[in-house]
């Protein structure tokens, strides 16, 4: 089961078990992402739910007694609270309600004590408590979620109940793992750990046992050790998207498109939903303008056969085909939109001078040849600061231990062209949230014999995409794993039940503290299809393209600045 399917498989749980009849659905602003992740409103419709409702919101409401409310919210204080003034003033008819997550014996009680009415005919947990983004990748929405080094403590419970969750709904008996050179890996895995053993006895009874196979592991991972792969412009559409013109929760604002049609000023960009969608995730941008003519030559087609309404039988076909036409004439004018958004932004932007070189810095060592051709897009004002920024950042990283390095004729080249000074500051924030210091990869494959080799054979034989000659450092650690080469000193065990441990894994969840990204999704994909008999989940606290990553960062480094002006005033 994938973990869209898990979640759908929740949802559809809950609105059948509260039996026909008009039904309403009450949500918190997290479960309303988790719900509109794997069901368009039209699908929900069909499940006879015809209202909405947020629990947080104030709507006054007049005699609603003949609806069912379906309650689906997080187990948060603060929507304990929130239900508990919904019980004792009742708006609905009956109550079902489901919990994302286990809820404590003390906050049952709570809602029992204001049910004066009874109107609660049940309440259940439900682990669907994580945005399923696709197939097999996962998110939180959680965007600057470490200070320095430490955890913002709710964060740090909100990711743990989650990848709880997480196992029990794909029904997974795991072991964790973690970096060890991460602070913050190595308190979320104990976190996860002791909820794991708090909450044996559910685990029990919702995962059967299976000694035959080899143990699950969950493997808690830094973004800090690849700094490098979010900061890269993408070629493949789902990740260009997200990079040019950002998807928030499966949906792209085109608010800002000239003469764009009301209906799509914002799009769905969902592969369950959308077969266009679903079938180019993947393809790269050259072959996206290849499937989109064969789209317009099949929907011309079809345009011109509805055009011919002469009889009677004609008429009866048309009626019974239009609604699938209206469907094709919506996909084809949101991808026909959104792809020439991208070719716009592509050819303004030059994005192809800069991602080429972009790849040629975090694949190959050229120091001289690299750092002329950086001057010489940074002098070129039709290069974006955003890129130009990134570019120097990437460089940064590369060349920070070369004898000649010129990072700080590169920011003062970044301040003549007029960069925002946020943007220039971000450069120096990268090299010290992911520089040599706070990695613990050989990240640019300078120690290790057989990287260099494979570097080396990679240039000897070319590049089939000089675009896309990068792979993620994901890539060698879930290969590493997946073979049994994983260091146990680099990546140490925790807890859970190791009986089948040391055998080479069949599932994996791999979990990226500081975020993943649509690129990282695209490398699980190709390893779930090279391996077969192995299933990799991919999940990170949320999905990064290289603006909100550069907000991930800044974040992070403000955690630090803060910690050491108060020891400063300490001492």
């Amino acid at each position: 089961m994938n973990v869209i399917q898990a979640v759908k498989m929740y949802i559809t749980k809950m609105t059948e078990e509260s039996g026909p009849g008009m039904k309403v659905i009450l949500m918190d602003r997290e479960t309303t992402s988790i719900v509109s992740m794997v069901f368009s409103q039209s699908e929900i419709l069909q499940k006879e739910v015809y209202l909405f409702e947020r629990i947080d919101s104030h709507s006054k409401w007049d005699n609603l007694k003949h609806m069912k409310c379906i309650a689906f919210l997080r187990p948060t204080s603060e929507n304990i609270a929130l239900l508990s003034r919904e019980l004792r003033y009742p708006k609905y008819g009956v109550y079902f309600i489901y919990f994302s997550n286990v809820i404590s014996k003390a906050d049952v009680k709570t809602l029992a004590e204001c049910d004066e009415q009874e109107a609660v005919r049940e309440v259940q947990e439900v682990f669907a408590d994580y945005l399923a983004v696709d197939r097999h990748l996962f998110s939180f929405n959680i965007t600057g979620c470490l200070r320095g080094r430490m955890w913002n403590q709710q964060e740090l419970q909100r990711c743990s109940q989650g990848l709880l969750a997480l196992l029990l709904s794909l029904k997974r008996r795991a072991v964790v793992r973690y970096e060890a050179a991460s602070e913050p890996c190595a308190r979320l895995a104990e976190r996860v750990r002791d909820l794991l053993r708090r909450e044996a006895v559910l685990i029990d009874n919702n995962i059967p046992f299976n000694g035959d196979i080899p143990t699950p592991q969950l493997l808690i991972i830094d973004r800090r050790d690849d700094p490098v792969t979010p900061l890269l412009n993408q070629w493949t559409y789902q990740a260009m998207v997200h990079e040019l013109l950002t998807i928030h929760n499966n949906r792209v604002s085109l608010a800002h498109v000239a003469d764009v049609p009301a209906d799509f000023r914002e799009v769905v960009l969902a592969s369950e939903q959308d077969e266009f969608y679903a079938k180019n995730l993947y393809s790269n941008f050259g072959e996206i303008g290849q499937t989109m003519k064969s789209l317009m030559d099949e929907f011309q087609k079809k345009a011109k056969s509805h055009q011919k309404v002469e009889s009677i039988s004609d008429m009866k076909n048309f009626v019974e085909t239009y609604p699938l036409f209206k469907k094709m004439s919506g996909t084809v004018t949101k991808h026909v939109t959104v792809v020439g958004e991208l070719s716009a932004a592509v050819a303004t932007h030059h994005l192809l001078e800069v991602s080429e070189l972009e790849q040629e810095i975090a694949c190959q060592s050229d120091h001289s040849k690299h750092l002329q051709r950086l001057k010489s897009l940074i002098s070129n004002e039709s290069i974006r600061h955003h890129d130009a920024a990134k570019l120097v950042a990437l460089y940064a990283l590369r060349y920070e231990k070369h004898a000649s390095n010129a990072l700080p004729a590169l920011t003062d080249a970044l301040k003549s062209r007029g960069c925002p000074e946020p943007l220039v500051k971000a450069v120096v924030n990268v090299l010290e949230y992911g520089g040599a210091h706070a990695r613990q990869s050989d990240l640019f494959g300078l120690q290790d014999a057989a990287k260099i080799t494979k570097r080396l054979f990679k240039g000897l034989n070319g590049v089939e995409n000089i675009y896309t000659q990068h792979t993620p450092l994901l890539k060698d650690t879930l290969e590493d794993l997946i073979k049994g080469k994983l260091r146990e000193n680099l990546y140490p065990t925790l807890g859970g039940d190791d009986s089948g441990y040391g055998r080479r894994p069949q599932d994996i969840i791999v979990f990226i503290v500081g975020g993943a990204t649509y690129e990282e999704a695209l490398c699980v994909h190709q390893i779930n299809q090279a391996y077969p008999g192995v299933k990799v989940v991919l999940g990170g606290t949320t999905v990064h393209n290289s603006t909100s990553f550069l907000e991930e960062v800044k974040a992070a480094m403000q955690g630090v600045h803060r910690t050491h002006t108060r020891h400063i005033k300490n001492v």
